[in-house]
């Protein structure tokens, strides 16, 4: 592996080329990331940000494609659009119902994958903490729940989730065999059960009111992982770290979750480390 003080990216013809879809696209992090990575290994290729109008996503992955770009990332609001677009799916997709990851493959077809779940399982593990220690708590029902129960389910951990609006909780539970649920008003006083607790809600996002949680019941070894990242210690791992309990962050998810596609695009399994996460969260706040 080349060091990466000695690596220097090179772009020719026959560059490979991905990048990141979404409307808007400039707050992504993704082409930090990749080209990061790009250039310490020293690969010929580019990864740039792709910004695509509502219902325009068909079109521009048919123009991608023809112009040899080996796949893109999909935020919002393409991921249903890009899920329903694949001609074949990962089980990681099936599980997630999304996919963020899509790979075209050289005979015309689109392979999709969500990549959520193993980044979330990875950064887990990158912090020490084993997700078979126990049962597992999700706080939210939207995309991002499901893709960490499925990942979760899939290893033969027992889950239970809670969400404000019971209807959308009911409908994951349907959509995810053998996932359990929890009142939204219950689930503090029952957390003497669970291994983990992870925050999957949008609380603190954009102005929105923190969710403080009370952790009072919780065991001395409960895990407690928050899938925001800005601030770096959110109010939510703020209160686990007041109450001494082990806290995972969300960086390290958006690290992993990106390890997938880049694997599939340019051939090399690529390593999250202190610089990539320097770089990617530089100006991200503490607290």
């Amino acid at each position: 592996m080349p060091h990466p003080a000695l690596s220097e990216s090179r772009i020719t013809g026959a560059a490979r080329l991905a990048g990141v879809i979404g409307w808007p696209v400039t707050h992504s992090r993704s082409p930090a990331l990749h080209n990061h990575w790009l250039a310490r290994y020293g690969l010929d290729g580019a990864y740039v940000p792709l910004p695509v109008a509502p219902g325009r996503l068909a079109e521009a992955l048919s123009g991608l494609r023809a112009c040899g770009f080996r796949g893109v990332n999909i935020t919002l609001p393409h991921k249903e659009a890009a899920f329903a677009l694949c001609d074949s799916l990962d089980d990681s997709a099936r599980g997630a119902g999304a996919a963020n990851t899509l790979v075209f493959t050289e005979d015309g077809r689109i392979h999709g994958l969500c990549t959520d779940g193993t980044g979330f399982l990875d950064n887990l593990r990158a912090h020490g903490v084993d997700p078979l220690a126990g049962p597992a708590l999700i706080l939210g029902a939207g995309g991002s729940a499901r893709a960490i129960a499925a990942g979760l389910l899939g290893l033969g951990v027992p889950v239970t989730i809670a969400n404000r609006t019971p209807e959308r909780a009911e409908a994951l539970c349907a959509a995810l065999p053998g996932l359990a649920r929890l009142d939204w008003a219950d689930w503090a006083a029952a957390l003497g059960r669970f291994a983990l607790l992870v925050n999957t809600t949008s609380a603190g996002m954009g102005g929105t009111p923190a969710l403080t949680p009370d952790l009072a019941a919780a065991a001395d070894s409960l895990t407690v992982a928050d899938i925001v990242y800005v601030p770096r210690l959110t109010p939510f791992l703020a209160a686990a770290e007041a109450r001494g309990l082990r806290c995972v962050g969300g960086l390290g998810m958006l690290l992993h979750q990106a390890r997938g596609g880049f694997s599939a695009w340019f051939g090399i399994d690529p390593v999250v480390d202190d610089a990539l996460a320097a770089l990617v969260g530089a100006d991200i706040p503490e607290r």
